[in-house]
């Protein structure tokens, strides 16, 4: 269900210049604006990708659509977006909101932990998971992720977890250009989707080590993309349904490849899993 904008927090980095606020829920989100500097396609990847995820079973936030009214707006003048010496104002109307986990006042979250943390990570296979992902969206940016300390068994559905248990938790986070950004197409190549730090992939010997991902991917059905146009607010799509439509249907078509993606990775300058060996 969609929420409504109620106080601002802090500006966000990045090129597509997001706000953190707390909504009408309860929530804290990070909102992507229609008019960002990015492209209007920007929430509509956004929006596709977190279904995508959601269905594949990824760690990913939730996501909303966020309503920012004039009033917010006027109330708010610390909501807009800079382009070099000139201040834009946000259109009223429905952005993207990517859920943050907690509250800010009460639970950090970090962007990068020492590899000593990243190796206990309580759902680390996640890093393998959404790497099939990426290469099967043609995630034009490099894979962005976030940390917090959490109760295990709030976040991870994993069979026999301690209930008072503490640990680190990942999300992944970002995903506006999925199907290349706003160009919609899939440009060949063979290190999209990697996270910068190798030793997330240590464990990988062989193509097994994607499942069950490869194979949520391989028979991922068309209905769940059917519905995530159909929660598309008509102003971020414009006049662009019929582009959209040819875009997800070559996204369809890319599932047979996805092992063969997977391959493209291993074999390129590099090879960012040395234990796979045969």
């Amino acid at each position: 269900m969609p929420v409504q904008a109620r106080r601002f927090l802090r500006k966000m980095r990045g090129g597509a210049q997001a706000h953190l606020l707390e909504a009408s829920d309860g929530c804290f989100y990070i909102v992507k604006f229609l008019n960002n500097p990015q492209h209007r396609r920007i929430l509509v990847n956004e929006l596709i990708a977190s279904e995508i995820l959601a269905h594949i079973q990824i760690a990913a936030p939730e996501y909303s659509i966020v309503e920012l009214s004039a009033e917010f707006l006027a109330s708010n003048p610390e909501v807009h977006i800079q382009l070099g010496s000139s201040r834009h104002a946000v259109e009223p109307g429905w952005h993207f909101g990517s859920r943050r986990p907690g509250n800010p006042d009460t639970m950090a979250i970090y962007d990068f932990v020492p590899d000593a943390l990243l190796s206990q990570v309580a759902n680390a296979d996640q890093f393998r998971a959404v790497l099939v992902f990426d290469r099967w969206v043609a995630n034009a940016d490099g894979r962005q992720a976030v940390f917090f300390r959490a109760q295990l068994k709030d976040w991870l559905s994993y069979p026999g977890i301690p209930p008072r248990k503490l640990g680190f938790v990942v999300s992944m986070i970002d995903h506006g250009f999925a199907f290349h950004g706003p160009h919609w197409d899939f440009p060949h190549s063979a290190v999209t989707g990697l996270y910068p730090r190798r030793i997330v992939y240590d464990s990988v010997r062989s193509l097994e080590a994607f499942e069950p991902f490869l194979g949520r991917v391989r028979n991922f059905p068309p209905e769940v993309l059917d519905r995530a146009m159909r929660r598309i607010p008509p102003e971020w799509l414009a006049d662009d349904e019929s582009a959209l439509e040819r875009m997800l249907e070559l996204l369809l078509r890319r599932r047979k490849r996805i092992d063969e993606l997977i391959h493209d990775c291993r074999n390129a300058p590099g090879n960012p899993f040395p234990r796979w060996t045969n």
